[in-house]
């Protein structure tokens, strides 16, 4: 009974995995059709989230999950091989962004210092003293990152995070689909947080602690931080 149950649960999201399936492959149409139907509900349960819009960036990361990247192998590995349709693909997204979410508060929570309890009361001021100086290595970093960049990528980047176009006005602008824009943003993302990490560690000398500190730190208060001048440099 189970088994049938099982059966006809799949059978009612057939559509879903259907399209799962073509996104997974790589389908242009498909792409287009999933960020066309599917951003909007991502951004709501996003915002839902976080009313600050800070679950959105999460959201937006989604994508290079979903898309894939290459592996050392050079398959792709897509994260929707692992919906199987015992849920709408609306459900399971939620389900995934929420878990996601979590994983980072959590990990932010790791990264906080713990309280001392002999501490002297704040006086009103508590700023981070080391602040300015993980402002200036995220900066060094991006900039060595960014400039190993494709010139193709960068000019998205431009767009997108310093012009202020929408997906839709940097796809024409770059002649793409709006729906590989999007995902070749959210690999953009993936790939400058893993190489500005890694290097903080091996440029900068940052253990993994500090790393996860220094990005938080930069990312609550950018300071100085100016994304046109790192991208246009």
């Amino acid at each position: 009974m189970r088994y049938g149950n099982f059966e006809t649960d799949v059978s009612a999201y057939s559509a879903d995995l259907e399209l799962a399936r073509l996104c997974a492959e790589g389908d242009e149409h498909a792409w287009e059709r999933f960020v066309r139907e599917y951003r909007p509900l991502l951004y709501r349960a996003a915002d839902a989230l976080d009313r600050t819009q800070g679950a959105r960036e999460i959201a937006d990361s989604l994508y290079a999950d979903l898309y894939g990247i290459g592996t050392s192998g050079g398959e792709r590995q897509s994260l929707f091989r692992y919906y199987q349709g015992r849920s709408s693909l609306a459900t399971w997204l939620r389900a995934v962004l929420a878990q996601r979410y979590v994983d980072r508060v959590r990990a932010q929570k790791k990264a906080e210092p713990l309280p001392d309890e002999d501490a002297a009361p704040a006086r009103g001021d508590d700023t981070d003293p080391d602040h300015p100086r993980y402002v200036g290595l995220v900066r060094d970093a991006l900039r060595r990152v960014v400039a190993r960049m494709s010139p193709r990528d960068r000019l998205r980047l431009a767009c997108y995070y310093v012009q202020g176009l929408t997906l839709a006005e940097s796809g024409r602008a770059l002649k793409e689909s709006e729906a590989t824009t999007s995902r070749q943003l959210a690999r953009s993302r993936r790939e400058l947080r893993r190489d500005v990490e890694i290097a903080l560690r091996e440029d900068a000398g940052l253990s993994d602690d500090q790393v996860a500190v220094c990005l938080s730190s930069v990312a609550d208060d950018p300071g100085q931080l100016d994304l046109k001048q790192v991208i246009y440099e």
